[in-house]
């Protein structure tokens, strides 16, 4: 099969259009394939639960590394998702009807793998009357009762017109909530065109509301023709919703029918935009060209914990 046909099974809307070409990745953002042997035994946990994971749907260049350590971010409510953002790998089309055996499964998985912190994310179901949130906290359920132990990150779509979403999604009591603004808000309409920049932020801005204790997080993709004023305001219009957690890292190309990479961001500058969120008040800041949303995310949570025990002592 070549290249152009999985890419038009995989991503039907975007056919049609004028291909972007691929630019060659520097040096500081190449990868080597996964080989290690923890690597092979996560995928096979994962094959044997019949389970999705973000890292291969959405060709995570940290896979190998992060697998190796048996950190895998599971993906749930199927592998095909209602909308079709510019920058996203996951297939696009008509789901299937929700499993419901699915959140015991990935709470098995979890206690196979021994994990302290799990990350669990999900396509958008937009289809859905209540956009997913009654499986995903299903699935936080279920994992507390598996393994209790385990600390729990959720990445939640934005429940675009979902009443009551946030809240069903909340009581079910995860650690973390993370919801990625992705870019800026100019480039919504070519970048994330389902979504609606102020919607997102809202989002964010309930989860503190209704669970003040509770860390939120979101995350960035930079080189997709944003300015750093843009970033910056970005960052302003987060710490006004209170967020807690700041990821930031290198768009890269799946397909050619993808959104172009519009430049490459330097280590340097990820250091300096990392420098620059930290002074803004972010509790925790990860800012590098291979930072994703669940990359390093156990080391990161034990350290936001840290960073706010810190905090609330320098206030006592």
């Amino acid at each position: 099969m070549t290249t152009e046909t999985t890419t038009r099974v995989r991503h039907p809307e975007k056919a049609h259009k004028p291909d972007n070409p691929v630019r060659r990745k520097p040096a500081w953002i190449r990868v080597k394939a996964p080989t290690s042997k923890s690597y092979h035994e996560t995928r096979q946990i994962v094959r044997d639960n019949k389970l999705h994971t973000v890292c291969e749907e959405a060709a995570c260049p940290n896979i190998g590394e992060c697998w190796a350590k048996r950190h895998a971010t599971m993906m749930i409510m199927g592998d095909i998702c209602t909308r079709a953002c510019a920058f996203c790998n996951v297939a696009t089309g008509k789901p299937g009807a929700l499993d419901p055996f699915e959140p015991t499964n990935v709470a098995t998985a979890v206690a196979r793998l021994g994990l302290e912190h799990v990350v669990i994310t999900s396509v958008d179901r937009d289809d859905l009357e209540d956009g997913g949130a009654a499986h995903f906290a299903a699935t936080v359920r279920a994992i507390r009762d598996a393994a209790p132990d385990t600390t729990i990150e959720i990445l939640t779509p934005d429940f675009l017109r979902k009443a009551g979403a946030i809240q069903v999604v909340v009581e079910s009591g995860p650690d973390v909530y993370n919801h990625n603004l992705e870019t800026v808000p100019r480039l919504y309409p070519e970048v994330r065109a389902g979504a609606r920049y102020f919607t997102s932020l809202r989002l964010l801005d309930e989860v503190k509301q209704r669970a003040p204790a509770m860390f939120t997080k979101s995350g960035l993709m930079v080189g997709l023709g944003e300015s750093r004023e843009e970033v910056l305001q970005v960052m302003d219009d987060l710490r006004a919703a209170d967020v807690d957690f700041l990821t930031i890292g290198q768009y890269l190309q799946p397909t050619p029918k993808h959104h172009a990479v519009e430049r490459f961001v330097t280590p340097e500058e990820f250091k300096s935009l990392e420098a620059q969120a930290y002074a803004k008040g972010f509790l925790m800041v990860s800012a590098t060209p291979l930072t994703r949303s669940s990359y390093h995310a156990g080391d990161d949570f034990a350290q936001l914990r840290a960073n706010r025990e810190k905090k609330l002592a320098a206030t006592t």
